[in-house]
C-alpha cells in the first residue's frame, strides 16, 4: 500500500503530464479594483445553459473574494501571452498596471489580446477538499482566431506547429 505523500507526489506527476489550456479569471473586489489569477483548472460543463467551471485553491489571497463575487471572466490565453500567464500568477499587487486591459460592458476586467473571453456570472459553488470549484453561466463570449497558450509538465509555451493540422 502507498503512503499518502507517494500518492501526492504521484497524482502531481500524473497531473502534470496532463496537456490543458491556461487561463487567467478576472473580476472586480468588494473596492472595485480589478483582481485575477492564472488557472489551468477549468472546463466547460454544459450546453444547455453554457456552463463552464475552475477551480480555486482555498490558500490563494484572493479566495474569500472570488467566492463571494457574482461575476467574473475567463480569459481563455494566447500562444504569445505566456507572460500575461507569469504575471497573473505571481504575487505582484500590480498585476492589471503591467498589461493591457478594459473594462468590459458586462463591468468585467478583460485582458487584451486573448484567444477568447467568457463573461460569466457565478452558478454554483461546490467545496472540494483544499479547492472551491466556481461554476459560472456564460452570459458573453468573445472568440479571435489565434493558437492556444498551453501547460504541460510544468512548462507554459505555444501549441507545438509540428501538431497543427495540415490543410
Amino acid at each position: 500500500m502507498t503512503s499518502q505523500s507517494t500518492n501526492i507526489s504521484l497524482f502531481k506527476e500524473a497531473m502534470g503530464n496532463y496537456p490543458t489550456g491556461v487561463t487567467v479569471v478576472t473580476a472586480y473586489d468588494e473596492q472595485d479594483n480589478p483582481i485575477g489569477l492564472t488557472v489551468n483548472s477549468f472546463a466547460s460543463v454544459s450546453l444547455d445553459p453554457l456552463l463552464i467551471l475552475w477551480s480555486i485553491d482555498k490558500r490563494v489571497f484572493t479566495y474569500e473574494t472570488f467566492k463571494k463575487i457574482n461575476k467574473f471572466a475567463v480569459n481563455i490565453l494566447a500562444s504569445d501571452q505566456k507572460d500575461m500567464a507569469m504575471l497573473f500568477a505571481t504575487k505582484d499587487a500590480d498585476r492589471f498596471g503591467h498589461t493591457n486591459w478594459h473594462k468590459s460592458e458586462f463591468g468585467l476586467p478583460i485582458l487584451e489580446g486573448s484567444l477568447a473571453g467568457l463573461q460569466c456570472e457565478t452558478f454554483q459553488t461546490v467545496e472540494a477538499g483544499d479547492h472551491t470549484i466556481i461554476i459560472g453561466e456564460v452570459k458573453e463570449i468573445h472568440v479571435e482566431n489565434k493558437d492556444p497558450l498551453l501547460y504541460h509538465a510544468r512548462n507554459i509555451g505555444p501549441f507545438p506547429q509540428e501538431f497543427h493540422a495540415q490543410d
